[in-house]
């Protein structure tokens, strides 16, 4: 009925970690859609990566990877990576109390930790951001 259904970007993402033994961070719009803080679902697909950048196009999608730096990359795999770059999408202008809200319900008391450890890779603006975000409520 549905015809054929290419797989998501993240079980692509997974298997090209596996097959190519490198390391993705999913970027900029994506990483703000994972997060549920765009309803947008981005026709532009980026992942960094510490491995070589080209695009991956699986049936009328594409996905770009982007190679980085090691500091961009220091996250990856984790929550705190994926928080990182969509705040640094938004932009610290976009960042309102709504966003904060949304984020503060993604971050579980497993992530607390790792979040707090993994601050002093994200840019001074996103680190004040998250800081209270790391804290457990009351």
């Amino acid at each position: 009925m549905l015809g054929t259904v290419a797989p998501s970007a993240d079980a692509i993402a997974r298997a090209l970690v596996v097959r190519d033994a490198i390391r993705l961070q999913p970027s900029g719009a994506y990483a703000a859609n994972e997060l549920g803080l765009s309803d947008q679902v981005p026709s532009r697909i980026v992942f960094l990566t510490d491995g070589p950048a080209r695009k991956i196009k699986i049936g009328k999608r594409e996905i770009h990877l982007h190679h980085t730096t090691p500091r961009n990359m220091a996250t990856a795999g984790r929550k705190s990576g994926t928080l990182i770059q969509a705040l640094r999408h938004l932009g610290q202008d976009q960042v309102d109390e709504k966003v904060l809200a949304i984020l503060r319900r993604q971050i579980t008391d497993n992530d607390r930790p790792i979040i707090q450890k993994d601050l002093h890779h994200a840019p001074a603006w996103i680190a004040d951001l998250l800081r209270p975000l790391t804290v457990p409520p009351l």
